[in-house]
């Protein structure tokens, strides 16, 4: 699916394929919502190239409102943080929700649960059975809404803490219902 709409009461919103001159926009956005999270364009440019299909661009009024970030990857791994993966794992058994960002403007119009409707979708078509994420800043309540569940481990402590102080490495089973 290239893209696909849905309609607010007010205005229509639409869920678009990135391309890589949106990158610029993309990067300003992400350095506006994660002000202690910096990544450079090139890294979010390397995940959009090796999975384009997990990669969206929310589009409101002609305007970037936001992104959605994603790809396959292993269960209970943190890929790190601005950092390029280079190629994805053979056998995958998740997809890893890099990012998720939506604009101060656009928040609370759902549009994040359109995003995460679509990826749960990817995941089945493509027999992965997991959703997987890094919640920051307290957003563990708002992922917990999409059915994710916190996975406390050891041997994720050491990662997760390059996501700061708030960080929980959140899980999706896709297979235990429709979440």
């Amino acid at each position: 699916m290239d893209s696909w709409v849905f309609v607010t009461a007010d205005k229509k919103m639409s869920w678009q394929p990135i391309l890589a001159n949106d990158i610029d926009l993309i990067n300003r956005l992400a350095d506006s919502v994660h002000k202690t999270l910096p990544e450079r364009p090139e890294v979010f440019l390397d995940k959009i190239t090796l999975f384009p299909d997990g990669c969206r661009k929310l589009v409101w009024n002609g305007v970037l409102e936001g992104y959605g970030i994603s790809h396959p990857w292993r269960l209970n791994q943190i890929p790190p943080l601005d950092s390029f993966l280079g190629s994805l794992p053979e056998s995958a058994e998740c997809i890893y929700l890099h990012d998720v960002a939506i604009s101060p403007r656009t928040r609370g119009k759902q549009a994040s649960s359109f995003y995460l409707d679509y990826i749960k979708g990817l995941a089945k078509r493509s027999n992965i059975r997991y959703l997987a994420c890094v919640s920051v800043y307290g957003t563990d309540v708002l992922w917990s809404r999409y059915g994710f569940g916190i996975v406390k481990s050891s041997s994720l402590e050491e990662k997760l803490s390059t996501y700061g102080s708030t960080a929980k490495y959140m899980v999706c089973d896709l297979s235990s219902g429709d979440k």
